[in-house]
């Protein structure tokens, strides 16, 4: 397991950093990610995702091809995709 997964499986970046009065603040959109088809893949997105400004937390689900990014306010779409992108894979829209 990478360093950024927790013990159910699920990744986050950031955790320790991130409190729950900074997600209470924040706000959660769901981005749909191609190319995405294993462990590593979700280590990459989620680190490349987490090193955006303003991104508190990041949740991939391999399965769904979705990725959770709680941010401190409006996330910047752009450079989510460009960070993604970057990474290998592909943002192919956003569901929330």
């Amino acid at each position: 397991m990478s360093e950024c997964c927790t013990p159910d499986g699920s990744c986050s970046t950031k955790a320790a950093e991130s409190g729950t009065a900074a997600e209470a603040d924040g706000r959660t959109t769901v981005y749909t990610v191609a190319g995405m088809t294993c462990g590593h893949c979700r280590s990459t997105v989620t680190k490349a995702i987490g090193e955006v400004d303003g991104v508190l937390n990041v949740d991939v689900d391999i399965e769904t091809g979705q990725v959770s990014v709680a941010t401190g306010g409006v996330p910047d779409d752009a450079e989510i995709a460009k960070a993604v992108d970057e990474a290998g894979y592909e943002l192919t829209g956003r569901v929330a």
